[in-house]
Order: structure tokens, then sequence, then C-alpha cells
């Protein structure tokens, strides 16, 4: 029996408005005491009365029309009624049949190793998948076990934060396209400022739902819901393994009868039954009645459209175009929107660069001739020298002292031959710590790159001098050997000869 895997997501998205979704607690729960951001309306007292924040409406806003949905000019709130110890009111204030936003699509690089560094331009790549609808509610607040003391504690900090809820149609097939369309709303949500959409703060929940039906056939089959997966790998592992173990399921003659909730156990990798699913009517969901509907006119919604901005997904496309570099290094320099801005700055401010050297230090027509060679080594120095460096150091972006200017003209410096790779780092490494000017710390430390073939011939002749018994191993066939005696050319000259150039000067000098 062939089997198809039919796999629908549902998201979380923590909208990071300054306040909560009903009440004016503030919405930043990081580093403060537990149970300290709370008021009579989100541990919800009686008599209380929730006001719908607008801010994050809007945000939501923003997220919908960024997946192509249409946004409801006619919007309402509804009760979610459940008995949960981190749902202090007995039910959540949620959209239940008239969402902000449903119908849209977004489309997925389904193919590639990793979505977001696939290619957007090859139409048997992609493939749409259809977003059901994004509603707006309240979270619940955050149960914490202690497993020393047998005992779980509620937090309320987060109880009433705001959420965007997206909810696709079944029509993912496979756990890695589940990945990466994950992968992309967290992208999308950043892109748009709406959320810092961290998987492993909670501020981007994944929900997976799961079946399989005999291929060529068309009924869905009840389905297993996979909860609160919490990181991009997980979303992928424990869909490998439902896809395993419902295919078993299915080959014995048991093939799923109920739809159940299953949890997701990282260290062992599997899944394991909690419950059988709810359905909407188990939820008794009615009009919330504190709240009156919100409505929306086209030039209300049009105005929120024009703040979009650039998506990143358009944006990935222009990088591969414009700049003609790979989709793996465009993936790394656009996946924070920050960087994709100093990027651009960076190549902007190297075009100025080589235009005004042209004709003096460089030949006319050098940026247009060597516009690709040159993109591709900034591409090279931003991703492996100084995003590593950033990292290593654990420097955010806006804590950032090298400017795009000043990086620049490191390239220059690099392209020009005036700086090799070795103390292009060092000047790199001091950059990072002390916002200082290439140019300026290559002088100081005389870092600059002997490509004087006189000089380079005087240093090498004092190494074949130092070093005869190797110079004649060479001459005998030891070819290897030319790599120590480079190191002793590199080490004599303080690391400032071009290497390819002291190298073929080498070769002919111990002929």
């Amino acid at each position: 029996m062939k089997l198809e895997v039919i796999i629908g997501l549902e998201f979380h998205v923590q909208l990071m408005s300054k306040t909560k979704m009903f009440c004016s607690c503030s919405n930043d729960a990081d580093g403060h005491a537990p149970n300290s951001l709370v008021c009579p309306i989100c541990l919800g007292h009686p008599g209380t009365l929730p006001v719908v924040n607008g801010e994050a409406m809007k945000m939501a806003m923003k997220m919908a029309l960024a997946l192509n949905t249409k946004i409801n000019n006619f919007t309402k709130f509804d009760r979610k009624n459940y008995f949960y110890p981190d749902l202090p009111k007995g039910y959540q204030i949620s959209q239940f049949d008239k969402p902000l936003g449903e119908h849209g699509y977004y489309d997925i690089n389904y193919k590639a190793a990793d979505g977001l560094a696939g290619r957007l331009d090859k139409e048997d790549e992609m493939k749409r998948i259809r977003i059901n609808r994004l509603h707006v509610e309240e979270d619940s607040a955050k149960s914490i076990h202690d497993g020393e003391k047998n005992a779980t504690l509620v937090d309320f900090n987060r109880g009433g934060s705001p959420l965007a809820e997206i909810v696709t149609e079944a029509d993912l097939s496979s756990p890695k396209e589940a990945k990466t369309l994950a992968q992309e709303m967290q992208s999308l949500a950043r892109q748009l400022g709406i959320s810092e959409a961290s998987m492993e703060k909670g501020q981007l929940r994944c929900d997976a739902n799961i079946s399989l039906r005999p291929e060529g056939e068309k009924i869905l089959y009840p389905k297993t819901e996979i909860k609160n997966l919490n990181s991009f790998k997980s979303i992928e592992r424990a869909l490998e393994f439902e896809v395993k173990r419902q295919k078993a399921l299915w080959l014995d003659g048991k093939a799923p009868k109920h739809e159940t909730t299953r949890g997701f156990d990282d260290k062992k990798q599997i899944t394991m039954l909690q419950r059988t699913k709810e359905i909407a009517a188990d939820y008794r969901f009615f009009p919330e009645p504190d709240i009156p509907p919100v409505t929306y006119t086209e030039k209300e919604i049009e105005d929120v459209r024009r703040t979009l901005g650039e998506l990143p997904q358009a944006k990935r496309y222009r990088f591969m175009n414009e700049f003609n570099l790979p989709p793996e290094d465009v993936k790394l320099l656009t996946h924070e929107t920050e960087f994709a801005n100093y990027t651009e700055k960076v190549i902007s401010e190297l075009q100025d660069w080589v235009h005004n050297l042209e004709g003096n230090e460089m030949p006319k027509g050098t940026w247009k001739k060597e516009k690709d060679n040159l993109i591709k080594l900034t591409a090279n120095w931003l991703i492996n020298n100084l995003l590593s460096q950033m990292s290593e150091k654990k420097i955010d972006f806006p804590e950032l002292k090298v400017t795009a200017e000043n990086f620049a003209e490191l390239i220059t410096l690099i392209f020009e031959n005036k700086l090799n790779s070795t103390n292009a780092q060092k000047i790199l490494d001091h950059m990072v710590d002390k916002g200082s000017d290439p140019s300026h710390v290559m002088d100081e430390f005389d870092m600059s790159q002997v490509d004087n073939d006189g000089e380079i011939e005087a240093i090498i002749e004092t190494v074949i001098t130092n070093f005869p018994e190797q110079a004649q191993q060479f001459r005998d066939g030891k070819e290897s050997i030319i790599k120590f005696l480079l190191g002793q050319v590199m080490r004599e000259s303080k690391g400032k000869v071009n290497p390819q150039k002291a190298e073929e000067i080498l070769q002919k000098k111990l002929i």
C-alpha cells in the first residue's frame, strides 16, 4: 500500500505591542518577576471590561496581508470555553467565524535543502500553501513544571499577550516542507517588525496536524495534532516520527479512527499520546459580549498595506538577481532585516570607493568589470568574518561599531592587494572592538602588504640563505617542502608579503 502524507500547520505569533491584547499591562515579560505584570482584566476578575489593542490589530493585519489573505471589513471576538490552570477566566477571547483575515496563500521552495536558501524563480521548485485564516486572540499564562517539588506553578505575566494565529490548509506533504514554512513565518514576522518570533522564547509556536491516506484517495482520515513544537528541528523530527508511526499502523490494519493530540519528547525523539482531540463544538464558542465588533474601511486596510515594505522573499529574489549571489549566501545576508540593510549599504559604499579610485589607483571601468567579484568578496567577508566575529563576541547588530563605509574600505584594501587575508582579519578584529578606520590601523601597525617584486626577492633570498638544506630538498624533487619555505618567507616579512606572488618568485629562485 502506497500512502501519502497530509500535513497542516497552526502558528501562534506573539505580537510585540507595548501592552497586552485587552488591558494596559506591559507585554514585555522578559526579566520580570512572575505574576508582576497583571491586572484585574487579564486575571479575569468579575466585572472587568476588556478593550481591544488597536496596535496589536494592525500588527496582525500586516501579517495577514503579507500572507495574501482577504481582510474582513467586519470582524469580531468570541469566547472559547475550556478549563486549564493557566486560563484564569475559564475561557479564552479569540475569533471564531469572523477572523481578521482568511483565504490567503504563501509560496515556498519545497525542493531546496533549506527553503530559505532556495531559488524563487524556478516554478518547478515552488509550492503554494493555502492559508485558511489568521485570527487574533489572547495568550494563556505560562505553566512551570517543578519536578523536584512535584508541582506546577503558573506565571500570569504572559496571560493576555496578543497572538496572531495562522492556520494553513492541509497542503503540506513532507516534514521538510513544514520546517520550511515555519522558517518563512519567522522571517516574515521579523521583517514586518511585529514579533521577534523566537521559537526558543515561545514567541513563535507551532502545532502540526498530520494524517496519512492511500495514494489516489481524496477523503481525509482522522488527524493527529502534535502540540507546542518549539524549534524548527522539533517540527521536522516530530513529523518524521509520526509518519513512521502512522505508516506502521496503516500497514498493520490499524489506521487511526479518532483524532488525537500528542506531545513531542525532544530527548526520546518520539510523540506521546496526551488526549483525544477536542472538536470546535467542545469549545462552545459564542460572541464575546463585552467587546463590540471591529470594522475596517478599505482605506484603513490599504493604509496598513502601504507599511509592509519589501517582504523577505522579494528581498531574497532581488539580492540573487541584483548582486548575482548564490541562494545560500543570500539567506544568511537577508535573514535579519538590519543586516540585509547593512549589506546593501556596504555594497553602495564599495561602489563609491571604487568609482573614486578609478583613473588613479584603479583602471577606469573597474567597477563595471569587477562588480561580481567585488560583491562576492564582500559577501564572503560579511558572512565568514564579520558575522562569525559578532557571534563569537556576542555582539548584537545595534552594538556593531563597524560602519558600512569602513567595511567597504577594508574590502577595497583587500581587492587592491594592499592587505593579505591574515592581516585583514586582524584589522577587522580591531574594527569590531574599536570601530577603527581600516587604513589607519594598517598604517599604525605597519600591516600593508608587500607587493613589490624587488622587496619580495630580497626576503626570499634571505630565507634561501638561512635554510639551504630545505632549498636543496626542493631542488631534489621534494615539492612539499615549498610550504615550509613559504611559511618562512611570511614569517620574515611579518605576514606582509603577497603569498601568491611570493610562491611564484620562490619557485623561480629555487630552480
